[in-house]
């Protein structure tokens, strides 16, 4: 992470206020003083401001706007995990609270909180995700119905919980789940003899894309946002 990045999250403040602090020589890293903005922290750099250790506390919580060809994993022999997108100390400790496939964008939530991520994924929670899809072949008006029922998957005992699908266009649909079965969406439609062409994800819970996220950018999710995932069933 850029030092002036880790002042402003450490401290409260802005980039141009972390620069000043740099400028009138407040901050060392392991002892020596330091002005460069662009000096990168690691997880074993000691930060202090005129003498007192600055640290991050306390657990992380960030929405990303995955771009298409990156893998949620930490370690893949021919994409790119998700991970090296992030400007922050110690990636390797977050992890993402319910995975996209390489193919899929849209919203991914980090954090190295486990707790918090497993209301998120476990089958317990029935976490709402919402997802806009599109679609070789036009979806048929019955499909709505058919899958507010629910419907068998290959290889599954049971059928899928109910969803709530919303035709956008003869192609194009918004779905939303309440599970998360091993590339749901696409064998739902797949089970109708139809094929995802692309597929976007929306919305986890009650916490939406942010719109000013381009492909690859990220930031903290708010405490109203990170709550909304805590509160009781």
């Amino acid at each position: 992470m850029r030092l002036d990045k880790f002042l402003t999250v450490t401290l409260g403040i802005t980039r141009r206020e972390a620069g000043k602090l740099l400028r009138d020589k407040h901050i060392s890293v392991n002892g020596n003083v330091v002005k460069g903005a662009a000096t990168q922290v690691t997880d074993d750099c000691e930060v202090t401001f005129d003498d007192r250790p600055l640290a991050l506390h306390g657990p992380r919580y960030f929405m990303l706007n995955k771009p298409q060809g990156f893998v949620c994993s930490q370690v893949d022999d021919f994409n790119p995990p998700v991970f090296v997108l992030l400007d922050e100390v110690s990636p390797e400790k977050l992890h993402v609270a319910g995975r996209l496939d390489g193919d899929t964008t849209g919203l991914v939530l980090l954090t190295d909180d486990g707790q918090w991520s497993h209301r998120i994924t476990s089958p317990r929670h029935y976490c709402e995700k919402v997802y806009r899809v599109t679609l070789a072949d036009p979806v048929p008006e019955d499909t709505i119905e058919l899958f507010a029922k629910g419907v068998q998957l290959r290889g599954e005992d049971d059928l899928t919980r109910p969803a709530v699908l919303e035709l956008l266009t003869e192609t194009e649909a918004r779905l939303t789940i309440s599970e998360g079965k091993y590339h749901q969406v696409k064998r739902m439609f797949a089970s109708i003899g139809n094929k995802v062409e692309a597929l976007h994800r929306e919305k986890v819970g009650s916490v939406c894309l942010d719109d000013a996220l381009a492909p690859g950018e990220y930031r903290l999710l708010t405490e109203e946002e990170s709550a909304s995932f805590l509160i009781k069933d």
